[in-house]
């Protein structure tokens, strides 16, 4: 403590200790003019409480997915006197949780016997990273973090109906590619028609950045609700065609010429459209797949001309 000063002062290497940071980053920290430069006493550096609590607003903004040219944007907002309370709370309300659901525990053992009481490593292994399951460290006894436990008990009741493991966790997989391109869809149609009157500044004022928060809550089931209820009318419309289909004496046959629907991965189809556009992905499938057979085509003549002469 100085004497000169009621507030704490720090060393560089005291800073770090308390803010979980390294002296080199803290250093980087100033050179990029993320924190401001320590007071000189005689030939020390000094720090203070100010200094403490800048490493913990970038830390923590770090942990919500902000780069430091972004981070450098909100804290320069800060410091010029237009607030950061309304953007960290936009931040907090965006990063905090969109689903009800608690997060639970589960040890390996149960996990074992729900599936079948046969240990899978390679499933154990997939499932960490699909981040079904999270391996709780320093514990005597193999215990996980499930986030979600109801999509555990799908995949448990799945099994039990007699769907191997390797299949769950692939259609996990494509579904999630499929959800995480509805989630991007709503984004941009909710940024274009309402959020974007509050975040046409960069970064937005503290007030447009609280509203744009209370917005978020608002917002927030609607995203789930439209697609339970979609999903919902789909499952219902695909599953009567389904039944008529397997309960038919005879399934019609499609005829060689009449076009067939073909399920492509979502991300094979966003590629598609950001080279040529939503209006030419059929048209782009279609002269791709012509080419690959003219080829293998080409390919089959030519091998069967080597094996003649």
């Amino acid at each position: 403590m100085s004497e000169q000063s009621a507030q704490p002062e720090y060393r560089i290497e005291d800073l770090a200790h308390l803010s979980g940071a390294t002296v080199r980053t803290i250093r980087a920290y100033q050179d990029r003019g993320l924190l401001p430069r320590p007071e000189r006493r005689g030939r020390s550096n000094v720090y203070g409480d100010a200094h403490l609590a800048r490493l913990r607003q970038i830390a923590d903004l770090l942990d919500r997915g902000y780069t430091l040219a972004s981070i450098k944007e909100l804290l320069e907002a800060w410091d010029t006197g237009r607030g950061l309370g309304g953007v960290l709370g936009l931040v907090a309300e965006v990063h905090g949780p969109w689903t009800d659901e608690e997060a639970a525990r589960i040890s390996r053992a149960e996990l074992d016997a729900r599936f079948g009481g046969v240990p899978d490593e390679d499933a154990i292994r997939e499932a960490v990273e699909l981040g079904v399951l999270e391996p709780l460290p320093d514990r005597e006894t193999e215990e996980y973090l499930v986030p979600s436990p109801q999509e555990l008990a799908v995949a448990v009741e799945l099994y039990a109906a007699g769907v191997p493991l390797p299949a769950i966790t692939g259609h996990l997989r494509e579904l999630r590619d499929q959800v995480e391109h509805i989630a991007s869809r709503f984004l941009e149609f909710t940024t274009e028609h309402v959020f974007a009157r509050y975040l046409e500044h960069r970064p937005p004022t503290d007030a447009d950045a609280a509203e744009a928060a209370t917005m978020v809550r608002r917002l927030r089931p609607l995203a789930q609700q439209t697609v339970d209820a979609e999903l919902a009318r789909a499952m219902q419309l695909l599953a009567t065609q389904h039944l008529q289909l397997h309960l038919s004496p005879e399934a019609p046959q499609p005829k060689s010429d009449e076009p067939r629907a073909v399920a492509l991965p979502a991300g094979t189809v966003r590629a598609v459209q950001d080279l040529v556009g939503s209006e030419g992905v059929a048209a782009f499938v279609t002269a791709a797949t012509e080419r690959e057979l003219h080829k293998r085509t080409l390919d089959a003549l030519t091998s069967n001309r080597h094996s003649v002469d």
